[in-house]
């Protein structure tokens, strides 16, 4: 599994913290002094900090009367007493969660200033402050203090940033597989450019239309409506998800065409995935899976990047969509697999996403 993480800083005076970046959901959090079951360490070799807001001389809690909070949950909550304070839940696609409560803090990150040059900004935004956390957000092998939400919502901290008229409401993200690491940024991206495809209107993910798709240069003979974009179906891009989720007869078509030269070929299925040995260069054993999108914009996907190794085994990183979440089995999910080194470019001010191939 990657994760792609990023730093920010919180407070006054500012500590660091390490959050997941994640296109698939709104808000910003970080776990908070008062959670007894957040990790207190972390494999990934990073120092974790708990956010205390009576240690920040510019933190002050959110009550749930206040403007955020009412925008946030659509109306005042039933068990909103005055001065109590304005409380949050979040439940990921994987079963993780995350609850708590809201304040108000200065955020500071980098902001592009020139060339290849970033200095510090500082802007006041309003997040949640984590007092409990379910699922594989509680284990401490891949721990970091919170996520990073940027979603199109009102509460995100793009949102608010670009609300204080401090940003655009653009970013863009390009993901290293080979190296690590990689690229994110708020505002403009001025170079490469970038071919886009609308965003579908009053959607809460970033959902695109998805038009057809091709095996090795070959269109797949697929059921008329099935990407559709009504409410259990649809195209989602998600930078929050590593791999890739189809309906079942999508997944089906692909995986017939891809290894429809190998006819006798076993394969091994390994925790749901489906996995083969292979000796030789995979670019050259198979072909490259081309997504079309509204507006004639073409997404490949090469053999290196929907094949990983998993010891002597190649495993396919397509899903069926139903082993992610069961309300998802008939929506194309695209993670992090397939948009490895690409810039990928969210314009909201536009409503359109692009990308194009770079290199991180």
């Amino acid at each position: 599994c990657r994760l792609y993480f990023t730093q920010i800083g919180i407070g006054t005076p500012a500590k660091s913290y390490y959050v997941q970046v994640d296109t698939g959901s709104d808000i910003l959090w970080v776990n908070c002094v008062s959670c007894d079951t957040c990790p207190r360490k972390s494999g990934l070799g990073i120092e974790l900090t708990l956010y205390d807001p009576s240690g920040s001389s510019s933190g002050t809690g959110v009550t749930c009367g206040q403007e955020f909070c009412v925008a946030t949950h659509g109306g005042v909550l039933p068990s909103c007493v005055p001065a109590a304070p304005c409380q949050y839940s979040i439940s990921y696609g994987d079963g993780s969660s995350t609850t708590g409560f809201f304040v108000t803090d200065f955020l500071q990150y980098n902001q592009v200033s020139g060339n290849s040059q970033t200095s510090l900004a500082n802007t006041s935004i309003t997040f949640g402050c984590g007092a409990k956390i379910g699922g594989d957000l509680g284990s401490s092998s891949q721990a970091l203090d919170g996520i990073l939400g940027f979603g199109q919502s009102n509460s995100s901290m793009l949102s608010q940033l670009a609300a204080a008229g401090k940003v655009r409401k653009v970013f863009a993200h390009c993901l290293d597989t080979i190296n690590g690491g990689g690229i994110f940024a708020i505002g403009d991206v001025v170079q490469p450019k970038v071919s886009t495809t609308p965003l579908v209107p009053g959607m809460p993910h970033y959902n695109v239309n998805l038009e057809a798709i091709d095996v090795g240069g070959v269109k797949l003979q697929l059921p008329t409506n099935i990407f559709g974009i009504e409410e259990s179906k649809g195209t989602i891009i998600d930078s929050g998800t590593t791999l890739a989720y189809l309906p079942g007869v999508v997944y089906n078509a692909i995986m017939s065409k891809v290894f429809a030269q190998y006819g006798d070929m076993p394969l091994k299925n390994d925790q749901d995935f489906q996995c083969f040995r292979y000796s030789g260069s995979v670019d050259d054993g198979f072909p490259i899976i081309t997504f079309h999108f509204e507006g004639g914009l073409p997404l490949n996907i090469h053999p290196h990047d929907y094949l990983f190794q998993n010891g002597e085994l190649y495993c396919m990183g397509f899903q069926t969509g139903g082993l992610q979440t069961k309300d998802g089995k008939d929506m194309v999910l695209l993670g992090d697999l397939a948009f490895s080194n690409r810039l990928v470019l969210y314009d909201l001010e536009n409503q359109v996403i692009g990308w194009t191939d770079y290199n991180c």
